[in-house]
């Protein structure tokens, strides 16, 4: 049998040791005030391993290094330019 945490109307939390298909209590053993509203924690969840989220629904940007270790020119920031190289003219 699950233990459910209980609040009633002035503040006062304590915890009841009922099934599931048997009815809540009605009203707080401390001050006799109800209704009372379940208390809900969150689920501890701890995900686990290296990468766990770069592994799933990846990156563009990890692409390039599946392509040969091709760098991406979008992660460099900066571009080299080269300019063609001009030749003297040697006309005489």
């Amino acid at each position: 049998m699950p233990i459910y945490e209980y609040k009633c109307p002035d503040g006062h939390v304590f915890e009841s040791f009922h099934g599931i298909s048997e009815e809540p209590p009605e009203a707080c053993p401390v001050c006799g005030k109800g209704p009372l509203t379940r208390v809900l924690h969150p689920v501890a969840v701890h995900f686990k391993g290296s990468g766990f989220y770069s592994t799933d629904y990846g990156r563009g940007g990890r692409k390039s290094a599946r392509d040969g270790d091709k760098p991406d020119k979008s992660d460099s920031g900066t571009e080299t330019k080269k300019e063609p190289e001009k030749k003297a003219s040697t006309e005489a």
